[in-house]
């Protein structure tokens, strides 16, 4: 499966910038290891929507603390609607296993997942954001011009909201 993220990239004519590192389950765990990679760090989060049984991928600056409530009302779903999704609907809708979670395992949605992005990856100046590549034992990173361009051809429109 990374290998066809890696195809569809280059396809795209998108350039990237992957270091490999030991396998890591939370942002804390990874950020020793790509701390020389300059540029926006991530956190991502796949929740549900326990009325309608939506689901959500959100990608926030990975030091930012999300709160479900909050969430839930800026994108109309009223307070308490929003939990983590278990990881079997991850693995269904991503094709993605527990802390692996990420924007680039989009094109294997078939419609069901909404994304949700910090507007300040696109619009704080950065560099380069990062994601992991489908596993969760390397890190890629490319422009917020080219994200966004990857974004679009999985046939999703971002929510950008503001979570400062």
């Amino acid at each position: 499966l990374r290998e066809e993220l890696e195809r569809r990239l280059r396809d795209l004519g998108i350039a990237t910038d992957t270091a490999e590192h030991p396998q890591v389950f939370t942002v804390e765990e990874m950020m020793p290891h790509v701390q020389h990679m300059k540029g926006a760090h991530t956190k991502n989060l796949f929740l549900k929507d326990k009325k309608k049984k939506g689901f959500w991928l959100v990608t926030v600056l990975h030091n930012r603390q999300v709160n479900l409530n909050e969430l839930a009302k800026k994108l109309g779903l009223g307070s308490g609607n929003l939990r983590f999704a278990e990881e079997n609907a991850m693995l269904e809708k991503l094709q993605v296993g527990q802390g692996c979670a990420t924007p680039l395992a989009l094109f294997c949605d078939q419609g069901d997942v909404s994304l949700v992005l910090d507007a300040a990856l696109l619009e704080g100046g950065h560099e380069k954001v990062y994601f992991h590549p489908l596993t969760n034992s390397a890190t890629t990173g490319l422009s917020p011009d080219d994200f966004l361009k990857f974004v679009r051809s999985t046939g999703h429109d971002p929510i950008l909201l503001h979570f400062d």
